[in-house]
């Protein structure tokens, strides 16, 4: 039998036995809606993910003074302990020392020491608390990854200016502020240079001029130090060679290193990774809907095996092969597997389109995330679905064409 034949009498069972074929399709369906939805969603959380983090800079390195427990290190020296056997816990910190250990290290390109901390704002008779970071204006322009929406970065001869968050020059006073307007940060007068293109509240201002406002803050100690590396690619190199100087200088071990180097390339990685685990956990639960889908195709090819038993004789004793009845019911569960494959990738596009609207709270899902329906994903689905089709059938189309001609003509 020629198997465009078996392809038309395989066509015939589908047609024919429309509510049996069209419960096991939706169960298909469903099972392929789902994780085209699933897949589409992690796709475009990640391509909105490298977005965002593409401009974070994968050449800056933030340097952060972190705490030990114990014994508390500071340059080689030890804290002293207080009487009985309680030490005193000093605050570990960065300074001029570290500062010009970086400067020795050549694949460095520049440096940016900051200071942070809350202040008080004070506009037409209006005050606020606001968080205020001091940089080196020397460099800040040429190291920051933030943009401006209005006026202009601080320049190295800055003092009394400062660049402000897009928040509080629009919404935060009952007046907006602007460029050039003045405003009073605890007793000192400030000019406004340029607003940031963000949503923050927050103030960017000369190093030194930070220091003389927040009072808790010591001249040559730093909250942070941020370093821009020449070249990106020698990202973890650079890396092993600062932490290698600064435990050298800090005279601290791996075990009680004092200190934290971190980059937004490997942030970006880690949460790739998170992201990549959780599409794949949801695609997994999803898959559960493919297989019950299979369990109802080989339910509906036992049943339509019992139900052609006679017809299948007929075939048989007019000369059909073993082969041809095995192909017409493989070609049976292919189709029911393709149909459901289709409609099932119609579904998924349509369910993409909803899925972040429900997921409008979820953080990763923020910031104008989308889904992506790429090919491949298509291509997977329907492949899946329809070897899981043939799969399915295998063991019901193998017992029709083993069937005798002589059994299956007296079966009723």
């Amino acid at each position: 039998m020629k198997t465009s034949k078996c392809l038309k009498h395989a066509f015939n069972m589908v047609i024919h036995s429309k509510l049996r074929s069209w419960l096991t399709i939706l169960g298909i369906v469903i099972g392929v809606g789902s994780v085209i939805a699933i897949m589409s969603l992690g796709e475009g959380l990640q391509q909105s993910m490298d977005a965002q983090m593409s401009g974070l800079g994968g050449d800056i390195l933030t340097i952060t003074a972190g705490f030990s427990k114990g014994r508390v290190f500071s340059h080689g020296k030890a804290s002293p302990s207080s009487s009985g056997s309680t030490a005193t816990e000093e605050e570990i910190v960065l300074d001029r020392i570290d500062l010009q250990a970086l400067k020795g290290i050549p694949d460095i390109e520049l440096i940016d020491t900051n200071i942070r901390g809350n202040a008080k704002i004070y506009y037409l008779g209006k005050s606020g608390s606001v968080y205020l970071t001091g940089v080196d204006q020397k460099v800040w322009s040429e190291i920051t990854i933030t943009e401006l929406r209005d006026g202009r970065m601080l320049g190295p001869a800055d003092m009394n200016v400062i660049v402000i968050g897009a928040r509080l020059a629009d919404s935060y006073f009952d007046k907006p502020l602007g460029i050039n307007k003045m405003v009073n940060i605890e007793d000192k007068a400030f000019r406004i240079v340029g607003v940031l293109d963000d949503s923050s509240t927050s103030i960017i201002m000369p190093l030194q001029m930070a220091y003389t406002v927040l009072d808790d803050k010591e001249n040559g100690v730093y909250d942070s130090i941020v370093v821009k590396i020449k070249n990106e690619d020698d990202l973890d190199y650079v890396i092993e060679k600062i932490e290698h100087k600064l435990m050298m200088i800090r005279h601290v071990t791996e075990r009680n290193k004092d200190f934290t180097v971190s980059s937004s390339k490997q942030f970006q990685e880690m949460k790739s990774e998170m992201l990549g685990s959780m599409t794949l956990f949801l695609t997994a639960i999803a898959a559960v809907s493919l297989l019950v889908g299979a369990v109802g195709i080989a339910n509906t090819m036992f049943t339509s095996v019992l139900e052609k038993t006679k017809e299948i004789g007929i075939m048989k004793a007019i000369g059909a092969r073993n082969k041809d009845i095995l192909l017409i019911f493989l070609l049976n569960a292919g189709l029911i597997g393709l149909v459901g494959g289709l409609i099932g990738v119609l579904l998924g596009v349509v369910l993409s389109g909803f899925v972040p609207m429900l997921m409008g709270g979820v953080p990763m899902a923020k910031g104008g995330a989308s889904t992506i329906v790429s090919m491949d994903a298509v291509v997977l689905a329907l492949s899946v679905s329809i070897v899981i089709g043939v799969i399915s059938g295998v063991v019901p189309a193998y017992n029709g064409s083993k069937l005798k001609p002589v059994d299956a003509l007296r079966y009723e």
